[in-house]
Order: structure tokens, then sequence, then C-alpha cells
């Protein structure tokens, strides 16, 4: 137990989210239990985890989510294990919640020069119908920007992953490589936006300019009896920008959108439901967001990634080469994750912010603000 390495997790207190603040110490070494200085509270080891009040073996819990999230069968897992399917069911939607949570801490708060970003969608077939699930990455690093699942394959669903793009993109010049749905279009150019200042005495929602050097292309296949054509079209930009791009981004070629395809592969291969032809159906989508998370985050962070690896020399006539993931190439960390770090990773809650209030503040206030800014 390392209480340097720990923060607090109470809501309601000044120093939560904080670690090496020193005001974390050991509670209960048998118990494995923290305790906080400044709130009096104490917490479990676990507290913010997969494995916070869950009764079961958490080794098994681990061993049941790494097989599901490399592919293996809910059936299968049933009958070795000896598990309820509803229990099964429960931790991945748990291990779903998990993943979410460190994907928006990690990969949704950071500010990457995406360079050329793919996106695509995929059919589920579900007991109820279809759904589709939208998926994004970005090409220098095969990173997974985040994913939206709607029933319908309309303009919400593709605003939502525009906005998850735009979240992380930098204002550089950026490549958006789509199919031949005209959602994109219309959603890359309303998401990668930004404001104005208001000028003095300006009412009203500032008005909003486009970002400069944004080319948008799309791959649009047409499949007919005998063959296969595609046309490859340059809605925005220049084409001397967007062989730039295509240079820097993926070392030349044409315009394509292989690399999100690569990824929709990974995706069917390791989730039963997503596969084309199979009898294994969804059967709510809360569970088919999880799974999308679960795949995406172990893909990020725990998978290496053969086009990533780094050529480094040992001498004039010895070199090796290192393995990356995709979270090493854009240097979100700094290892390989395991899934049990994965799983066992607590995401910090957002920092404690001085209440408003008029007059002279007390002592004990003055404490907890000296405490917030230290």
């Amino acid at each position: 137990m390392n209480p340097q390495a720990v923060f607090c997790t109470n809501i309601d207190c000044p120093a939560r989210g904080q670690r090496g603040a020193g005001n974390i110490g050991i509670h209960s070494q048998q118990d494995k239990r923290y305790m906080c200085s400044v709130c009096h509270r104490t917490f479990s080891v676990t507290k913010g985890s997969l494995f916070y009040r869950l009764r079961s073996d958490p080794q098994v819990v681990l061993l049941v989510i790494s097989l599901l999230a490399y592919g293996c069968p809910l059936p299968a897992i049933v009958k070795a294990f000896g598990l309820d399917e509803r229990t099964v069911r429960s931790w991945w939607q748990r291990a779903g919640r998990q993943c979410a949570a460190v994907h928006e801490y990690i990969v949704g708060q950071s500010q990457l020069d995406l360079q050329q970003v793919q996106a695509d969608e995929i059919k589920v077939k579900t007991q109820r119908g279809s759904v589709w699930m939208a998926l994004a990455m970005m090409v220098p690093t095969r990173l997974w920007l985040g994913g939206a699942v709607s029933a319908q394959r309309d303009q919400d669903l593709i605003r939502r992953l525009a906005q998850c793009i735009r979240r992380v993109a930098l204002c550089r010049p950026l490549l958006l490589a789509v199919d031949g749905l005209a959602s994109y279009v219309s959603a890359f150019q309303a998401a990668f936006r930004s404001a104005l200042p208001p000028r003095p005495g300006q009412t009203g929602r500032p008005r909003l300019i486009a970002w400069p050097n944004v080319a948008i292309v799309q791959v649009i296949k047409h499949r007919l009896a005998d063959r296969l054509t595609i046309d490859r079209r340059i809605v925005q930009g220049s084409t001397t920008m967007v062989q730039r791009l295509l240079q820097t981004s993926q070392a030349g070629g044409v315009i394509n959108t292989a690399f999100i395809e690569r990824l929709n592969a990974t995706f069917r291969q390791r989730l039963s439901c997503l596969a084309r032809r199979t009898r294994t159906l969804a059967q709510q989508t809360e569970t088919l967001t999880a799974g999308m998370y679960v795949l995406g985050c172990v893909y990020n962070f725990c998978d290496y990634h053969k086009s990533l690896r780094s050529l480094v020399w040992v001498s004039r006539c010895r070199y090796h080469w290192v393995p990356r993931t995709p979270a090493l190439a854009t240097s979100l960390t700094d290892h390989r994750w395991t899934v049990q770090e994965l799983l066992s990773f607590k995401v910090p809650p957002s920092r404690w912010v001085p209440p408003k209030q008029r007059g002279r503040p007390s002592k004990e206030t003055l404490r907890l603000i000296q405490l917030w800014c230290s």
C-alpha cells in the first residue's frame, strides 16, 4: 500500500483528486483502507476501480473480461467457469463504464496533432432490429479516438462522432477521410469551427469561423455485378494539401479508408455480435456501448501494433525493434498497460473549487484554499 500514489475520492473533500499532497494515510493494513486527513473519511483501496464492492474473486473477473475482450464467446465462458450469464453481462457493463471513464480522462482530455483521421460505421444486428456503431481513429499512431452508438444512421450519430474528434484535435492541418455518407461533410464543417472573441457591446452568440487547412475527402465504392469501382473525391481543401497530409500521415499513397477498415475488422473479430453472419445478436445498446469502450481501450493501451514498432540502433551493425501500443506512440502513456492495470485505473475527480462568499474568509477556508493551491 502506497499512500503517495492514492488520492481522496470524497467529492466534498477539498483535497480530492490530489496525489502526493500528504493527506492520505493508511487506516487499516489488514482491511486495505486509507484515510484522508482533511475530510477524515476512510475508503477502500479498490474505490474508483472495477473491483470496488465486487464480491467475486477479482482474478476470475479479470480473466473473464480478458477472454471477452479477445473474442471468446459468452456461452463458452459460462460453461467453463460455471457462472450465470447475467453475472457475466454485469461484469462486462462494469468494465465498459470503467473503460469509458479511462478513455475520457486520458484520450478525451488530450490535445493532439491528428494529421489524418478516418471514420466509418458498423451495422450491428440486434434482437430488435439493427443499430449503428460509428468509429474514428488517428491514422499516424492508429489511436482509437472514440465512437458513438445509435439506432439510426443519421445526422445525430455523425455529429456525436465529429464532436469526439473535435475535442482532441489541435488547430493544425488535418485530413478527414470518410466514405460516401453525405452527413459527414456537414457534420465536420459544423464541428471544426472556433468562436471569435466578442466585441465590446456585442450581444448574442459570437461569430464562428471555420478552421483553416482542414481537408475532407470521400472514398465512394460502387459495386456492380462484375466489378468494383472506387471514386475518390476531394470535397474540401486543395489537392496539394491533401497530398502533403497523405505523405506526412501515411508515407504517401492515395486517398483511402483502409486504416479504419482494419480497425473495424479487429472489432468484428473480437466482438461476436459485430460479425457479419452471426447468431450471437446484441441484446441491449448499453452492452454494445460497453463492449465498444472495452475493445477500444484494450486496443489503445494493451495491444502492441506491428506497424508502430520503432527501430533502435544499438551499434552500426546491431539494431532491434521496440514494439509500441497506439497510446504509447501518441505519448499518452510511458509503457504498455496490462488488462488488470486498465481495469484498476482510478480516474481522479475534478479539483475542488473554493466557494464564493462575501466578506473576509475564515481561517478554515484559508487553510483549505492553501491546500487547494499546493
